[in-house]
């Protein structure tokens, strides 16, 4: 790490490293993102479990503010969506889920749908990754494969058994 890195690193505040890194877990020195991924499912299964509108509050004003955290966290390290920052896989992976039953099946399957998508960035996500730059930049190609990946889900389950019976019913609304 050079000294400008170092230098850079010691200003960032810890309240934005946490949010950034989702607690640390993009801090992981393997599979950052898968990490971040599944630091996310406690919070997911509370928003599933509160209902669709809860879920899509809470994941919109989350996109805002991973954009905003995101724009700033590179302000500060330099270089465009560094590993570290997971705060775009969590609100991909929460837009993956809107609308899904609260089953094991639909949070595996939706899991590894999004990863797959997040990683092999097919066309659009990967124009959106190389085209948009900064906070929006970091989170738009996550929004997308987020997107991708819940047209699919809910293909299957339209059509399909494969993503279970939900058992628990929720919502405060």
């Amino acid at each position: 790490m050079s000294t400008i890195e170092k230098d850079r690193k010691k200003q960032i505040p810890r309240a934005l490293l946490l949010a950034v890194t989702f607690g640390g877990a993009g801090l992981s020195p393997k599979a950052p993102g898968t990490m971040g991924t599944l630091a996310t499912v406690p919070l997911l299964l509370l928003l599933l479990w509160a209902g669709p509108f809860w879920h899509m509050g809470v994941t919109l004003l989350l996109t805002l503010v991973a954009i905003v955290l995101s724009e700033r966290y590179q302000q500060l390290t330099g270089g465009h969506d560094r590993q570290e920052i997971v705060i775009d896989e969590v609100v991909g992976y929460l837009i993956t889920m809107v609308w899904l039953p609260l089953t094991w099946q639909s949070v595996v399957a939706g899991f590894v749908l999004f990863r797959a998508l997040d990683i092999l960035k097919p066309w659009p996500i990967s124009f959106l990754d190389a085209k948009v730059k900064g906070g929006l930049g970091v989170v738009i190609d996550d929004v997308a494969a987020g997107l991708v990946a819940s047209l699919i889900l809910q293909q299957i389950l339209a059509r399909t058994s494969w993503l279970g019976v939900q058992v628990v019913a929720g919502g405060f609304f």
